[in-house]
Protein backbone atom coordinates (compact mmCIF):
# COMPACT_ATOMS: atom_id res chain seq x y z
CA UNK A 1 0.00 0.00 0.00
CA UNK A 2 3.06 2.76 0.68
CA UNK A 3 4.61 1.54 -2.97
CA UNK A 4 0.76 2.51 -4.35
CA UNK A 5 0.25 5.35 -2.14
CA UNK A 6 3.61 7.40 -2.63
CA UNK A 7 5.09 6.14 -5.72
CA UNK A 8 3.18 3.81 -7.98
CA UNK A 9 2.20 6.22 -11.10
CA UNK A 10 4.05 9.43 -10.33
CA UNK A 11 5.24 10.83 -12.73
CA UNK A 12 9.22 10.67 -13.00
CA UNK A 13 11.58 12.65 -14.93
CA UNK A 14 14.99 11.67 -13.66
CA UNK A 15 17.17 9.50 -15.17
CA UNK A 16 18.64 7.68 -11.56
CA UNK A 17 14.72 6.52 -10.76
CA UNK A 18 14.47 5.64 -14.45
CA UNK A 19 17.11 3.24 -14.16
CA UNK A 20 16.38 1.75 -10.60
CA UNK A 21 12.75 1.17 -12.22
CA UNK A 22 14.46 -0.39 -15.57
CA UNK A 23 16.35 -2.59 -13.23
CA UNK A 24 13.81 -4.13 -11.05
CA UNK A 25 11.23 -4.34 -13.64
CA UNK A 26 13.56 -6.49 -15.63
CA UNK A 27 14.49 -8.36 -12.49
CA UNK A 28 10.88 -9.10 -12.01
CA UNK A 29 10.67 -10.39 -15.03
CA UNK A 30 8.11 -14.15 -14.42
CA UNK A 31 7.92 -12.94 -10.58
CA UNK A 32 5.48 -11.18 -9.01
CA UNK A 33 5.92 -7.22 -8.15
CA UNK A 34 5.67 -7.53 -4.23
CA UNK A 35 8.98 -10.34 -4.91
CA UNK A 36 10.90 -7.52 -6.18
CA UNK A 37 9.72 -4.56 -4.04
CA UNK A 38 10.94 -6.85 -0.90
CA UNK A 39 14.38 -7.59 -2.15
CA UNK A 40 14.81 -3.39 -3.31
CA UNK A 41 17.16 -2.81 -0.51
CA UNK A 42 19.35 -5.65 -1.31
CA UNK A 43 18.99 -4.30 -5.46
CA UNK A 44 20.12 -0.97 -4.00
CA UNK A 45 23.21 -2.29 -2.10
CA UNK A 46 23.92 -5.05 -4.86
CA UNK A 47 23.75 -2.32 -7.81
CA UNK A 48 25.35 0.44 -6.16
CA UNK A 49 22.35 2.58 -5.39
CA UNK A 50 21.46 1.92 -9.06
CA UNK A 51 24.11 4.36 -9.83
CA UNK A 52 24.27 3.46 -13.74
CA UNK A 53 27.79 4.22 -14.70
CA UNK A 54 29.32 1.90 -11.89
CA UNK A 55 26.79 -0.29 -12.74
CA UNK A 56 27.82 -0.45 -16.78
CA UNK A 57 31.70 -1.15 -15.19
CA UNK A 58 30.32 -3.83 -13.47
CA UNK A 59 32.92 -7.12 -14.43
CA UNK A 60 33.10 -10.97 -14.30
CA UNK A 61 33.70 -10.49 -10.28
CA UNK A 62 30.69 -8.55 -9.85
CA UNK A 63 28.59 -11.13 -11.66
CA UNK A 64 29.69 -13.57 -9.33
CA UNK A 65 29.19 -11.30 -6.08
CA UNK A 66 26.00 -11.07 -7.23
CA UNK A 67 25.49 -14.64 -8.16
CA UNK A 68 25.75 -15.21 -4.21
CA UNK A 69 23.82 -11.76 -3.23
CA UNK A 70 21.02 -13.43 -1.40
CA UNK A 71 19.23 -10.03 -1.16
CA UNK A 72 18.48 -10.19 -4.80
CA UNK A 73 17.00 -12.52 -7.63
CA UNK A 74 20.29 -14.39 -8.29
CA UNK A 75 19.48 -15.15 -12.12
CA UNK A 76 22.63 -15.17 -14.40
CA UNK A 77 21.11 -14.29 -17.12
CA UNK A 78 19.17 -11.56 -15.10
CA UNK A 79 22.20 -10.19 -13.72
CA UNK A 80 24.23 -10.02 -16.93
CA UNK A 81 21.29 -7.86 -18.40
CA UNK A 82 20.99 -5.65 -15.94
CA UNK A 83 24.86 -4.98 -16.79
CA UNK A 84 24.33 -4.50 -20.16
CA UNK A 85 21.22 -2.72 -20.12
CA UNK A 86 23.22 0.25 -18.28
CA UNK A 87 25.72 0.12 -20.57
CA UNK A 88 22.83 0.84 -23.31
CA UNK A 89 20.92 3.15 -20.53
CA UNK A 90 24.05 5.16 -21.23
CA UNK A 91 24.44 4.92 -24.84
CA UNK A 92 20.63 6.24 -24.94
CA UNK A 93 21.39 8.88 -22.78
CA UNK A 94 24.50 10.24 -24.79
CA UNK A 95 22.51 9.87 -27.86
CA UNK A 96 18.69 12.16 -26.39
CA UNK A 97 20.89 13.67 -23.80
CA UNK A 98 18.61 12.11 -21.31
CA UNK A 99 16.77 8.70 -20.78
CA UNK A 100 13.85 11.07 -20.15
CA UNK A 101 13.83 12.81 -23.25
CA UNK A 102 14.02 8.97 -25.24
CA UNK A 103 11.04 7.71 -23.36
CA UNK A 104 8.81 11.21 -23.76
CA UNK A 105 9.79 10.81 -27.58
CA UNK A 106 7.27 8.05 -27.82
CA UNK A 107 4.92 9.69 -26.01
CA UNK A 108 1.90 11.44 -27.15
CA UNK A 109 2.98 15.28 -27.59
CA UNK A 110 5.83 14.36 -25.23
CA UNK A 111 3.70 14.06 -21.88
CA UNK A 112 2.17 11.06 -19.49
CA UNK A 113 -1.39 9.21 -20.65
CA UNK A 114 -3.55 10.60 -18.37
CA UNK A 115 -6.83 9.56 -18.97
CA UNK A 116 -7.89 6.54 -18.22
CA UNK A 117 -9.26 4.23 -19.93
CA UNK A 118 -9.27 0.69 -18.88
CA UNK A 119 -6.64 -2.27 -17.39
CA UNK A 120 -4.17 -3.01 -20.03
CA UNK A 121 -1.14 -5.20 -20.23
CA UNK A 122 0.50 -3.04 -22.85
CA UNK A 123 -0.51 -0.21 -25.84
CA UNK A 124 1.17 1.20 -28.79
CA UNK A 125 3.63 2.99 -26.73
CA UNK A 126 4.57 0.53 -25.02
CA UNK A 127 4.81 -1.62 -28.28
CA UNK A 128 7.13 0.81 -29.57
CA UNK A 129 9.22 1.38 -26.59
CA UNK A 130 9.92 -1.96 -26.27
CA UNK A 131 10.64 -2.55 -29.58
CA UNK A 132 13.00 0.09 -30.31
CA UNK A 133 15.14 -1.16 -26.70
CA UNK A 134 15.05 -4.84 -27.91
CA UNK A 135 16.43 -3.56 -31.43
CA UNK A 136 19.14 -1.58 -29.17
CA UNK A 137 19.98 -4.45 -27.27
CA UNK A 138 17.87 -4.29 -23.99
CA UNK A 139 16.79 -7.76 -22.18
CA UNK A 140 14.37 -8.39 -20.50
CA UNK A 141 12.39 -5.53 -21.07
CA UNK A 142 9.15 -6.55 -23.49
CA UNK A 143 6.23 -4.54 -23.87
CA UNK A 144 4.24 -5.80 -20.66
CA UNK A 145 7.22 -5.41 -18.50
CA UNK A 146 7.71 -1.83 -20.55
CA UNK A 147 4.19 -1.02 -19.49
CA UNK A 148 4.46 -2.02 -16.34
CA UNK A 149 7.75 0.39 -16.10
CA UNK A 150 5.32 3.04 -17.41
CA UNK A 151 2.87 2.91 -15.01
CA UNK A 152 5.73 2.79 -12.20
CA UNK A 153 6.71 6.16 -13.56
CA UNK A 154 3.51 7.84 -14.03
CA UNK A 155 4.79 8.25 -18.10
CA UNK A 156 0.55 6.72 -17.76
CA UNK A 157 -1.42 7.50 -14.52
CA UNK A 158 -3.30 3.64 -14.32
CA UNK A 159 -4.89 4.80 -11.10
CA UNK A 160 -9.03 4.24 -11.29
CA UNK A 161 -10.87 7.33 -11.57
CA UNK A 162 -12.13 6.13 -7.72
CA UNK A 163 -8.77 6.10 -6.58
CA UNK A 164 -7.69 8.81 -3.96
CA UNK A 165 -3.96 8.70 -5.49
CA UNK A 166 -4.83 9.74 -9.16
Amino acid sequence: MEYHDKEWGKTVHDDDTFFEFLTLEAAQAGLSWITILRRRDGYRKAFANFDVKKVARFDEADKVRLLHDEGIIRNRLKISSAIRNAQLFIDIQKEFGSFDKYLYSFMPNGKPITEYTGAHVSTAESDAIAKDMKKRGFKFFGTTICYAFMQATGMVNDHVPECSFR
